[in-house]
């Protein structure tokens, strides 16, 4: 046997571990007796100011602009607005003159994250969303899509049309979609603004762009419905659901047209001389003597 032999066998025994030791990656690894079953390790904790206590070296802050009509309105909520915000130490201004709300972070800021949420406060004030609802998305749970469909149609008639499907008949399907997806959803002008958890906002994007490529959110509504009901079956938890979901086939259905009694048309004989004029009013009361009657009874009239 070569040396090389040798010292290859041996490096393999020497790398042999024995049942009782763990192996290199878990030498280290300790038991947390603190560690149980019934901690919830996805749980959000709350971001409190004794997480961070020193202030942030620079200033954050985002602006938008508002329409015309909302300057009332928030002129009225504006002392409100202030107050939800001074609890995580964010300033806002509201600048009539311009036409823009703006917030930003002071020494007393200690949350990172509550300046983002403060900008999609002001932007979901801007688009129609009412103050009681928007001040939610300040909340850890709640987050905001705003969602632009005025460039995905180029005719205006068909837009306001699939527009006016995701409200349906006296806002039917509008509340159908919150209560599956667990969003708040507000049309407003070319945008649908929308509050809820992040699952629940990928699905209504979904519905919402489908339903102005010409898909009609009650096929979305019924799929939802099916999901719901298969999720509370833990039997088909580790399953694929695709053989109970509805399949919809996009068919084109030409409508037929009555059958009419077709005549054979007769070809017109080519001349080069145009069609004769037409004779005018004048000339047909003329050839019926009609004009001449007239011209006497004024003649008649003016003589008496």
């Amino acid at each position: 046997m070569s040396d090389a032999e040798d010292t290859f066998n041996k490096r393999d025994i020497n790398d042999v571990e024995p049942d009782n030791q763990p192996s290199k990656n878990k030498r280290f690894r300790k038991d947390k007796p603190w560690d149980t079953d019934d901690i919830d390790h996805w749980k959000i904790e709350e971001f409190t100011a004794e997480d961070n206590k020193q202030p942030f070296l620079e200033e954050s802050s985002f602006a938008t602009l508002f329409p015309k009509y909302r300057e009332n309105y928030l002129r009225e909520i504006w002392p409100h607005c202030t107050k939800a915000l001074d609890k995580y130490g964010i300033g806002c201004v509201l600048d009539l003159v311009e036409g823009s709300m703006s917030v930003k972070t002071t020494r007393k800021t200690y949350d990172p994250y509550s300046i983002v949420k403060a900008r999609d406060l002001i932007k979901l004030l801007a688009r129609s969303v009412p103050f009681s609802q928007a001040v939610k998305i300040m909340n850890d749970d709640v987050a905001c899509d705003i969602i632009k469909i005025g460039n995905l149609l180029r005719n205006k008639e068909r837009y306001v049309k699939r527009r006016q499907r995701l409200i349906g008949p006296n806002g039917s399907t509008l509340k159908a979609i919150e209560l599956l997806t667990g969003c708040y959803m507000m049309v407003q002008g070319s945008t649908v603004s929308a509050m809820g958890p992040f699952k629940g906002l990928k699905d209504l994007r979904r519905i919402v762009l489908d339903c102005m490529k010409n898909v009609h959110p009650i096929y979305h509504i019924k799929e939802l419905m099916i999901k719901r009901e298969l999720a509370k079956d833990p039997k088909l938890a580790n399953e694929s659901w695709d053989r109970f979901l509805p399949q919809f086939k996009k068919r084109n259905i030409k409508s037929k047209k009555p059958a009419q009694a077709t005549q054979p048309k007769k070809k017109k004989e080519y001349t080069p001389f145009p069609a004769a004029q037409e004779p005018s009013k004048i000339d047909k009361q003329l050839e019926s003597g009609e004009y001449f009657f007239k011209n006497r009874k004024k003649t008649n009239a003016k003589s008496k």
